[in-house]
């Protein structure tokens, strides 16, 4: 049977008892949003900027050889995974992302050597069809207070009878289960059935770490679509605009280039840009003022452009203290930036990370962070919070590292906001982010 003029090469099994779904509702395997992509002229917008197209069944390979591999190193069986970027990772399958962060409704279950099972919400088993990484799709069974009510603890004995099954079929004799987000009545149900359970976070985010080429094609046409958007803002930054109309030029523009989510609202502006952290509000810019954004933008193909830039508005000279403030930012990016080479440990780059004396300037939270599908592992602290949360590592090629900086003056005055997106390479580093850090 062809759908759209394409072969259909890839059925996953529906269900448990359930009837092979009807040809009308196959048409919507090809319907769904990530079937149908971002569209032809999107497309040639990235590939005329010499940018490559991600091959997204080869992506979906990668990403879950990378989860079982992680799973056999912990000499687990099984994950079993609610949180959506994890589910995303390992399948490729998106529903409601943002409402099903807080209701667990939407899980998969990943056998570390057999099937993965996507248990969907609502008879939605359209939305996971398009992706090769799934085996099977079953309707999920949620036991939350806000589903089942009184008769939750009764639910959750069904759900948990049913992946009690599914570990037994994948069973290597140790009945170990990762699980991400689980809360306590879950974690009851499958204890009771004699199943050990095993923090999936260590071993989704050490899979995520390390981007494999396909990873990093679709991360470039999600960096050059979010600049695009950083450009319509751009053009509309003049004295007098409001802080919510620059961020919705910037929610526009991504929406508009196969964005999915922005995960803050961090835009601030004048008195607002220091301390760092305030969100975009009513406050309307003035002539001189600075003004500072961070992205945290979930882009084209679901992967996170996380950079940051702060302007002067109305042009002219800035005065001496956001001179000060601004060259110390970008000396700090660019000094730590050259930190950031494969092999070097996470404590040895706090250890030779710049910045100014924190007793006179408000910094960031960390030297540098990963990215992927969001903020990941690892998280790179400064000297003075090594002691409260710092942790060591090695960076490895593949991997995607933030270098941030803000600085503000402990005294007062405004704060200036940077943030470069870089790739640890084989040799040294890429910073994949293109626009200026000037103060426009």
């Amino acid at each position: 049977m062809a759908l759209h003029g394409r072969e259909r090469r890839h059925r996953p099994k529906i269900g448990v008892g359930r009837a092979e779904p009807p040809e009308w509702l196959l048409d919507h395997t090809d319907l769904n949003m990530h079937a149908l992509g971002p569209g032809a002229d999107l497309e040639a917008e990235w590939v005329a900027a010499g940018l490559q197209l991600p091959d997204l069944s080869a992506l979906r390979r990668y990403r879950l050889t990378r989860v079982r591999e992680q799973l056999r190193r912990a000499d687990c069986d099984a994950a079993l995974l609610y949180d959506p970027l994890n589910i995303r990772y390992a399948t490729d399958t998106t529903n409601m992302s943002l409402w099903t962060m807080h209701n667990a409704v939407r899980y998969a279950f990943v056998a570390t050597e057999g099937p993965v099972v996507v248990f969907e919400f609502s008879d939605g088993e359209f939305l996971d069809a398009h992706s090769e990484a799934v085996d099977e799709i079953r309707p999920g069974t949620s036991y939350i207070y806000f589903k089942a009510g009184p008769r939750s603890e009764e639910i959750a004995e069904r759900w948990a009878s049913e992946i009690a099954d599914l570990l037994a079929a994948a069973d290597s004799g140790t009945r170990r289960l990762a699980v991400d987000q689980l809360d306590l009545t879950g974690y009851r149900a499958l204890e009771s059935r004699g199943i050990e359970l095993v923090n999936a976070g260590p071993i989704m985010e050490l899979a995520r770490a390390v981007k494999g080429p396909d990873d990093l094609a679709a991360m470039r046409c999600a960096i050059h679509a979010c600049e695009s958007a950083i450009g319509e803002m751009q053009a509309i930054f003049e004295p007098g605009v409001s802080e919510f109309d620059l961020w919705a030029e910037l929610w526009a523009g991504s929406l508009r280039r196969y964005g999915e989510w922005i995960e803050t609202r961090l835009l601030s502006s004048g008195p607002r840009t220091n301390p760092w952290y305030h969100e975009a509000s009513s406050r309307r810019v003035q002539s001189g003022e600075l003004m500072g954004f961070d992205t945290d933008l979930v882009g084209a193909y679901g992967m996170c452009v996380d950079m940051s830039r702060t302007w002067r508005c109305g042009g002219g000279a800035p005065t001496s203290a956001q001179q000060d403030c601004w060259s110390l930012a970008v000396e700090q990016i660019h000094r730590n930036t050259e930190l950031h080479q494969p092999g070097a440990t996470l404590r040895e780059i706090t250890e030779k990370a710049w910045y100014p004396d924190p007793d006179s300037y408000r910094g960031y939270t960390v030297i540098s962070h990963g990215v992927g599908l969001c903020d990941e592992y690892p998280a790179i602290y400064h000297r003075h919070k090594w002691d409260a949360g710092g942790y060591d590592g090695v960076l490895e090629p593949g991997m995607v590292m933030c270098v941030e900086a803000f600085i503000g003056a402990r005294s007062g005055g405004e704060g200036v906001k940077l943030e470069e997106q870089v790739l640890i390479t084989e040799t040294g580093n890429e910073v994949l982010t293109t626009l200026p850090l000037g103060l426009v």
